[in-house]
């Protein structure tokens, strides 16, 4: 079955953008409302609860603040309810052009206005009371059908997506949520959008732009006909029905996309479980069995391997490392070192995990370097290598026994949001702003290694004098991944320096640690 604690349901977070542009803010000085800010950041982020009441209902709770939006009988709003009363229960009246109404629901009254000119009090809807929905979740996700339990993914063979996945295991599991003309889009992991008649296509064509819909915390797709996506048929194809309202077959969950990787030893071979439970350096090739998820503990920053068999990678006896564990315990953490192109993984018994002569690992060193043999030839290089396709060359040299290729497979398309906001390439700059509501995608490459970055046009990321980043590159330029956070990763450039936004809005690469504004969803 689905989850198994595994993948997290995602709190549905989102931005109310009114007739001019301009989002619903809620104001710590006075709990204030006001729909002045530009762009989607913390102040202005906002959850739906239901009604505790069992109605039609729902209450907005400022997920800055904590606190409920509400409207009295002579229209004034606020943001000051620590609990939901009366005054805070509003009806959503979706439009047919995808934006909401939003009428108070003891006073029947519509909510609406511009900068702080902000009421509940029009008796009609007109422009100014309708409000586009933005989620502010991140929008790389898996994507779990309510009535089926069953994952969505692509199925290239078919030319479709289907919901018919016991896990979201590997790249075809991946959605990337884009927002287009106030509708969103369903983008597959090889780009292509899902249109309504389950066919797959290139561009974002008016046929595969949906309006978000929520009812009881799950979400729903209507296309421009006002049909509604639903896993239809024995092979759960996904694609828009006959219904034009959503019951339980046309309603989603977003889940949280955890990293899936694969690791390389210094034997050119990938760790698998393929053989059985101890966890090996021996296949050549990647496939299932080589994938596993990585989970980062909050707390700890500690890492968990999870396998496609259903066992979390543990120490045993004698230092053994074997992929049988049912529960997250002190032995199935693994602290993680990155060490430039490679990483070196220490068990809970103080020990590193290195590759023995039969290729089993085992948590037996004291030190990187321990039990490594001595081979010619230098050690790659942090820069200078061209991308191209990803692959084990028995002429490159190995490194430490200690030390591992770890490579993110279910991200070939990127979408970053740091403190500020998303990662966009500024309007007719080759510059990148960290601030932004809307978000690029980005293709990576991967190499020895080290990632590369391909944005807008098919340029390369790049960094030029001062810690600037460029986005036009012609050529590729390696970047590192370390994995510091749940759901979020510090990139480093090749001159030691960390990725990082600031007060500028400008994407830099001069920070000098990987943490606060140098850390990024992904």
């Amino acid at each position: 079955m689905p989850t198994n604690g595994l993948h997290q349901e995602l709190k549905v977070q989102f931005g109310l953008v009114n007739d001019t542009g301009r989002y619903l803010t809620a104001e710590n000085f006075g709990f204030k409302v006001n729909a002045s800010a530009p762009s989607l950041k913390r102040k202005q982020t906002w959850v739906l609860e239901p009604d505790p009441g069992q109605g039609c209902a729902v209450l907005f709770r400022s997920s800055h603040l904590g606190r409920y939006l509400s409207a009295e009988e002579d229209g004034r709003v606020a943001c000051e309810a620590e609990r939901p009363g009366r005054d805070c229960r509003f009806l959503v009246l979706p439009q047919p052009d995808g934006r909401w109404a939003l009428r108070s629901e003891p006073h029947g009254r519509f909510f609406g206005g511009t900068e702080d000119r902000l009421s509940c009090f029009a008796t009609a809807v007109s422009a100014a009371e309708l409000w586009t929905v933005h989620l502010a979740t991140h929008p790389q996700a898996h994507l779990l059908s309510v009535s089926r339990r069953r994952y969505v993914h692509l199925c290239a063979r078919e030319d479709a997506m289907a919901a018919d996945s016991d896990r979201p295991w590997g790249v075809d599991a991946l959605i990337t949520l884009i927002f287009r003309s106030r509708q969103y889009c369903l983008r597959s992991c090889d780009s292509r959008y899902l249109r309504s008649d389950g066919r797959l296509v290139r561009e974002p064509e008016p046929q595969a732009r949906y309006t978000l819909e929520f009812k009881a915390g799950k979400l729903a797709f209507k296309d421009a006909d006002g049909h509604y996506l639903a896993p239809v048929g024995p092979a759960g194809t996904l694609r828009a029905g006959r219904n034009t309202r959503p019951g339980k077959d046309e309603l989603f969950d977003l889940e949280e996309s955890h990293p899936q990787v694969v690791l390389v030893a210094a034997n050119h071979r990938y760790v698998s479980v393929r053989q059985g439970v101890n966890v090996s350096a021996n296949q050549d090739e990647e496939l299932l069995h080589e994938t596993f998820l990585m989970q980062i503990d909050q707390e700890t920053r500690k890492c968990t391997f999870y396998s496609s068999t259903g066992g979390y990678w543990t120490l045993v006896t004698h230092g053994g490392i074997h992929a049988t564990a049912t529960q997250v315990s002190a032995n199935t953490m693994f602290e993680v070192e990155w060490r430039g192109r490679r990483v070196a993984l220490k068990a809970s018994n103080g020990r590193y995990v290195c590759m023995k002569k039969n290729g089993q690992l085992a948590a037996i060193s004291d030190f990187v370097g321990e039990h490594s043999s001595p081979v010619p030839g230098p050690r790659a290089s942090w820069g200078g290598r061209r991308a191209g396709p990803w692959r084990l060359s028995p002429s490159s040299p190995p490194g430490e026994d200690e030390e591992f290729i770890l490579k993110l497979i279910n991200r070939p398309i990127l979408v970053l949001r740091g403190l500020d906001g998303f990662v966009c390439q500024r309007r007719g700059s080759n510059q990148l702003d960290t601030n932004r509501s809307v978000y690029d995608v980005f293709h990576l490459g991967f190499s020895d290694g080290a990632y590369q970055i391909r944005g807008r046009g098919g340029g390369f990321w790049y960094t030029g004098s001062h810690g600037s980043v460029y986005s036009d590159g012609e050529r590729p330029e390696d970047f590192l991944f370390e994995f510091r956070e749940r759901g979020r990763l510090a990139i480093r450039a090749r001159g030691g320096k960390y990725l990082r936004g600031g007060a500028s809005g400008l994407l830099r690469a001069d920070a000098d640690t990987p943490a606060g504004v140098a850390l990024w969803e992904y």
